[in-house]
């Protein structure tokens, strides 16, 4: 009898097991999954394409791109691209890149036409860049500047610090790139390739140089693993708290009393992780694919967790819910069919995305405790997934829906739910209900510019060919509502392989021809009494804001004067901070410095007093994260 009740409890244990409703944790090991560049920074208009969709869209910060997208830079427009903890991409108007491929230790782009630099800081040992364009291929394995110039005949390749590359052009020869240099590739039959010394540094390398430097001294990245994107934004943005239960937590300024995260933007469907959220916020990239949301004092924060060896990328980081069977019909009433909320502390993603995830609660990248149903559990434990309650769905206008036929399809303004209770949800395993559409390729974007022709259809130069990868196109029966030449027509021209006997390998191309003035070298450096005695303080947006406080208060103060005194009694205006301090945002000209940008209400940082309620300024949870340390003057003091 024994024996018979254990084969009767262990079939019931099995049967349990597969129907979905009992799983253990993910063992998430180190499998490598991709984090995809970030587009960072948009001034003018900037448009993109994705394969399968129907036009050309317009681009928006914080868009997370994938194998096959393509970017363009309309007149006066420029962009940034970053896809490492120090490196970026910048493309001057009328830029034309794409993203042809996205492996682990190799990531190549195509570049068909405009002005682009790769400013990379940091370079893994091992990795490489690629840069296709017309008439070359060139390889970059070292940390350094580099700036690319697409023309009609020829190309531009310059080198700048200490950066060294590789350049295949298309008739199969491989010569090597030196610092300071710059190559010229000329189309032709042979390619025709010459080399110069690098020109003087013009105002579009200052602006590179100054955006790069800006985004090194960020004060976010010491609460940040280096692999987390977007720690400058955080700086302006909000501050950074130390509260008991979470440690380090950032806390977003300008945002309403009744913000809730994962409110304001875009579901877009991505072609490897499926649904993906792309925030409005200038900052909305850090904090909705990565951490976790915590509500602290009436306030939201986001808690990045203890730093972790290698952050792990999300698509985004909600629990889905649903509520009953009626999702299909829900969908074609246009009824809500579909729910989310921010994950909280330690709690774990249900993955829609990578099969071998799906349906079971994954932590990956999470350094902090693992955490359902507000208790701490160990890696082995059982979970039934059917029971997961979140914790912010407990909290008041935390649930977030729109109608079913609207998901993805244009730009999220979500309405709180607040007609169920959080225990009439079940969380989503598996897939989600709402399938794509081809307008969901751009999550309702509208219309973006579209390059011209020759650009798009222009063959560039590959050392291999494109991956075949299957993606799943849930659209593929539904036919597009326009015909366009949006999708680019390129040929890749493979070269020679280096083991061929008719493979030329040159160590360096010769000098060019068309050689100019030789190039001054730079004075040399000043002496650090010197530079101490010139260089102003720095004047941060921190010190700008409490200055102009200042001043408010003692003009509401003072007492009416005649206007000739009013008139002495006016501060002087301070002087601009220098460009290396508060460099531009904007776009640089062709010569000369840049101006700085003129940002809108929306696009300037934040200021001090942005979170009040009923006209009062409220105390942010915590303590301050981001004090220095007071007695480095005294010790300097001391010192002499």
């Amino acid at each position: 009898m024994s024996c018979l009740k254990r084969i009767c409890w262990f079939s019931f244990l099995f049967l349990f097991t597969l129907s979905g409703h009992v799983v253990a944790a993910t063992n998430e090991g180190d499998a490598w999954s991709p984090t995809p560049p970030r587009l960072s920074f948009i001034d003018g208009e900037v448009s993109y394409w994705r394969a399968g969709a129907e036009d050309w869209a317009r681009a928006r910060p914080n868009l997370a791109l994938a194998e096959g997208d393509a970017l363009y830079a309309g007149r006066d427009a420029n962009f940034e691209v970053q896809f490492g903890s120090r490196s970026y991409i910048r493309a001057d108007e009328d830029s034309q890149l794409s993203l042809l491929e996205l492996a682990e230790h190799r990531i190549q782009f195509k570049l068909t036409s405009g002005l682009v630099s790769f400013d990379m800081r940091s370079l893994v040992v091992g990795d490489s860049v690629e840069v296709s364009t017309p008439d070359a291929v060139f390889v970059i394995r070292n940390p350094g500047y580099y700036r690319v110039e697409v023309n009609n005949q020829d190309t531009h390749f310059i080198t700048r610090r200490g950066g060294e590359a590789t350049v295949i052009t298309a008739d199969g020869r491989t010569l090597s790139i030196y610092p300071s240099e710059d190559i010229v590739v000329t189309s032709g039959r042979p390619v025709k390739v010459a080399t110069y010394a690098a020109p003087a540094p013009d105002a579009w390398d200052r602006w590179n140089d100054a955006r790069s430097d800006r985004s090194a001294e960020s004060i976010s990245a010491r609460y940040l693993p280096p692999g987390i994107y977007g720690a400058e934004e955080l700086d302006h943005y909000g501050r950074w708290r130390v509260v008991p239960s979470y440690g380090s937590v950032w806390i977003p300024h300008g945002v309403g009393a009744d913000w809730v995260p994962y409110s304001t933007g875009s579901w877009v469907w991505d072609p490897y992780y499926e649904w993906t959220w792309v925030d409005d916020a200038p900052w909305g990239w850090a904090p909705f694919h990565y951490g976790r949301w915590v509500y602290i004092d009436g306030f939201w924060a986001w808690a990045p967790g203890p730093v972790v060896r290698r952050p792990v990328y999300s698509p985004a980081l909600v629990a889905f819910m649903v509520r009953g069977h009626d999702v299909s019909v829900r969908v074609s009433v246009g009824l809500p069919g579909l729910w989310w909320v921010a994950l909280s502390w330690g709690e774990p993603v249900l993955p829609w995305w990578v099969p071998r995830y799906r349906g079971h609660p994954y932590w990956g990248g999470w350094g902090g405790p693992r955490i359902v149903n507000n208790v701490v559990i160990r890696q082995t434990t059982v979970i039934k997934v059917g029971d997961i309650h979140y914790h912010n769905a407990r909290l008041p206008r935390a649930i977030l829906t729109v109608p079913a036929d609207k998901f993805g399809r244009e730009p999220v303004r979500a309405t709180v739910e607040n007609r169920y209770r959080h225990t009439d949800f079940a969380p989503v395993r598996g897939e989600l209900p709402v399938k794509p559409a081809r307008v969901s390729l751009s999550g309702g974007a509208p219309k973006g510019v579209q390059p011209p022709r020759e650009i798009l259809t222009r063959p560039v130069v590959s050392i291999r060919a494109p991956r075949e990868r299957e993606q799943a196109q849930p659209w593929k029966d539904e036919a597009p509502r326009v015909r366009t030449q949006a999708r680019p027509e390129t040929r890749y021209v493979i070269p020679p392989m280096r083991r061929s006997e008719e493979t030329r390998t040159m160590s360096r191309p010769p000098f060019g021809a068309e050689a100019g003035p030789e190039r001054d070298p730079l004075p040399p450096s000043p002496r650090y009494g010197e530079v101490k005695r010139s260089v102003p303080p720095p004047v941060t947006v921190r010190s700008q804001a409490e200055a102009r406080e200042r001043e408010t208060v003692r003009s509401q103060t003072a007492t009416r004067e005649p206007v000739t005194e009013r008139r002495e009694a006016r501060p002087v205006a301070r002087p601009a901070p220098p460009a290396t301090v508060t460099p531009p945002t904007g776009r640089s000209p062709a010569s000369g410095d840049a101006p700085p940008q003129r940002a809108t209400r929306s696009e300037a940082a934040p200021q001090r007093g942005e979170n009040r309620q009923d006209g009062k300024e409220r105390s942010l949870p915590g303590q301050p994260a981001s004090q220095t340390y007071k007695g480095r003057d005294r010790e300097r003091r001391d010192a002499r």
